[in-house]
């Protein structure tokens, strides 16, 4: 695919998402609001998490691979 079309399909797509998560405080359906920006901020926790978590358990494998020689 073309660099400058998959630069401007990331662009959009992240630009609507967050256009939508804006947007979506306001939206209710049957009786329920649809806040997608709690939600996110809640996966985004989590991921961090874990990246954390990985790059931790990666330095003790290289100490321990730093070890054996």
């Amino acid at each position: 695919m073309n660099k400058w079309l998959e630069l401007l399909l990331g662009l959009v797509l992240v630009i609507g998402m967050i256009l939508v998560g804006y947007y979506s405080q306001s939206w209710v359906l049957a009786g329920k609001s649809l806040n997608f920006w709690n939600a996110a901020w809640i996966v985004l926790k989590g991921g961090v998490f874990w990246f954390v978590v990985m790059i931790g358990v990666l330095f003790i494998l290289l100490g321990i691979s730093d070890l054996r020689e």
